[in-house]
């Protein structure tokens, strides 16, 4: 990808803007395309290998066209930022509304979850991923992978519970404004952003270290074991287990 100069950006993004000039739309893209590749990789850590990474991209590349339509370079947000919500949205859009999640990895997902709940009542304690291996007759690494797409299964889904019939009126003249958090919804992330800072304190150093680094200065896990010298396989699974037990707390304090 060849390099834009700031005045070069300006004027491209001014074309486009102005004319929707093909040209400076097509150098547009070029230029934010490592945006997408950026997030189909981050996504796809925790997806089934069997799910193709040129239809997340697909996915992604939606997402920024759609950034580009609707961006407005007079209002003081940096088009990467706006952009990144898009694209990311755009694959978590399109994940949702296919059945993403082969059979397979839905039943050791579900093989996963009953053998946690058969162990924590026989045991009464938070249990390992060993144990739920032996529990469960899978090995180790197949728990990981259950536990990653079991997680972000649940995050997929999260936004889907708003919708849910709760014996409202469907036909009421209203229109939600969805970059508006309504004083429910308020309530609701504020607790929910507390107990998951509690679960977070609960982990080892090492797992919030890469928890950390991976949501919050969006690191990839090759680029950690880099920062911590580890392999990427072993970053994976320190990753996964962390995730595991953030789960596995949370579902507790929501039932």
């Amino acid at each position: 990808m060849s390099q834009i100069s700031s005045n070069d950006d300006q004027e491209y993004w001014q074309m486009w803007v102005d004319t929707r000039d093909p040209f400076a739309g097509d150098v547009l893209v070029r230029k934010y395309m490592p945006l997408v590749t950026f997030h189909v990789q981050r996504i796809a850590v925790t997806l089934p290998k069997s799910v193709n990474k040129d239809d997340l991209k697909s996915l992604g590349m939606i997402g920024l066209f759609d950034a580009l339509e609707k961006f407005d370079p007079s209002r003081d947000l940096k088009f990467d930022t706006y952009a990144s919500f898009r694209i990311r949205g755009a694959i978590l859009d399109g994940l949702r509304k296919e059945d993403w999640l082969p059979r397979s990895s839905r039943e050791k997902a579900k093989r996963v979850e009953a053998a946690t709940d058969k162990l924590e009542q026989k045991l009464m304690r938070n249990v390992t991923i060993k144990e739920i291996a032996e529990e469960a007759k899978m090995s180790e690494s197949d728990v990981y992978q259950a536990v990653n797409e079991g997680f972000f299964s649940n995050v997929l889904s999260m936004d889907d519970y708003q919708y849910e019939d709760d014996g409202s009126d469907k036909s009421a003249f209203s229109i939600k404004d969805n970059s508006i958090l309504t004083p429910e919804e308020h309530i609701i992330k504020a607790e929910m952003l507390s107990q998951l800072i509690e679960v977070i304190e609960q982990l080892n150093d090492k797992e919030k270290l890469i928890i950390s680094l991976f949501y919050k200065e969006e690191l990839t896990l090759t680029e950690i074991g880099q920062v911590v010298g580890l392999s990427t396989s072993r970053i994976s699974q320190i990753h996964s287990k962390a995730l595991f037990k953030l789960k596995d707390t949370l579902q507790k304090n929501i039932h």
